[in-house]
């Protein structure tokens, strides 16, 4: 047979056990958190200037065919 999920009112156990998990999620710091932004924009920067530079070869490739 298959369980179902009946609500018994188990909601506020429900939020108790959610809370209680986060309480053990360790938090990232205000100095971490700038560490990992300013790293994800460098990331991110030097993926778009590559693939600018892809498309300008490209371009540039296909301007010499013509």
């Amino acid at each position: 047979m298959v369980k179902t999920n009946e609500n018994n009112g188990n909601n506020k156990s429900f939020y108790q056990e959610v809370k209680g998990e986060l309480k053990k999620v360790k938090w990232p710091t205000k100095k971490e958190m700038l560490k990992y932004a300013i790293s994800t924009l460098v990331f991110v920067i030097m993926f778009a200037l590559f693939f600018i530079g892809i498309e300008s070869l490209f371009a540039f490739i296909k301007g010499l065919i013509k």
